[in-house]
């Protein structure tokens, strides 16, 4: 799937610092994403494709295309990669509920795909796939489940957006760079249909 309109689509791979807002003012003074990028980035009416809240950092998306904003923010269009840090340990039988869905304040969620990557002491290391992405969607997983020893509420230390698609992060904190026409090609060749996110 590759529309004319979308193979003209220049895209800005942001790495997003933690303590910044996703939007381009706001009413808090609290520091924007516009802030850490080029001016020209704001003046010529760039947007973000989705959000990361203010705690979480990693690949964010910019373009000048309305249409491919809904198209990649579209729930099952395209996969996010998420690394991220917990406080506690996760049981098998919650790894198995993360995939089929948890119970949260704004209703059932659940995600793609994990994996445990390491645990060292009481902080373990995931791997998480979304397919759609709700508000602090994450994060509110994992605080609806309990360290299996503690019983405490497991809390997201760090969480980091890797890839979007088969877009990778690989520019510092705070820095960017424009997509290439390769990059571009092979996103919106690997977007899907939503009927076959699942």
């Amino acid at each position: 799937m590759k529309p004319s309109i979308l193979e003209r689509s220049v895209l800005i791979l942001f790495h997003k610092p933690k303590g910044y807002i996703v939007t381009r003012k706001d009413e808090k003074e609290r520091k924007t994403v516009y802030q850490a990028l080029p001016p020209f980035v704001f003046q010529e009416g760039w947007v973000p494709i989705g959000r990361l809240d203010k705690d979480s950092r990693g690949l964010l998306l910019f373009t000048r295309d309305g249409a491919l904003v809904n198209l990649l923010t579209e729930p099952g269009r395209c996969h996010k990669t998420y690394s991220m840090v917990i406080r506690g340990r996760i049981s098998d039988e919650d790894l198995s509920r993360v995939l089929s869905g948890v119970p949260t304040p704004i209703g059932t969620l659940n995600v793609h795909g994990i994996t445990k990557r390491k645990t060292v002491g009481p902080k373990t290391q995931l791997e998480v796939i979304l397919n759609e992405g709700k508000n602090r969607h994450l994060r509110r997983i994992f605080h609806s489940l309990k360290d299996p020893k503690f019983h405490t509420p497991l809390k997201v230390l760090d969480l980091k957006r890797v890839k979007i698609g088969p877009l990778t992060l690989d520019i510092p904190v705070g820095g960017w760079r424009f997509s290439t026409q390769e990059e571009e090609t092979k996103l919106f060749s690997s977007l899907k249909k939503p009927a076959q996110a699942n």
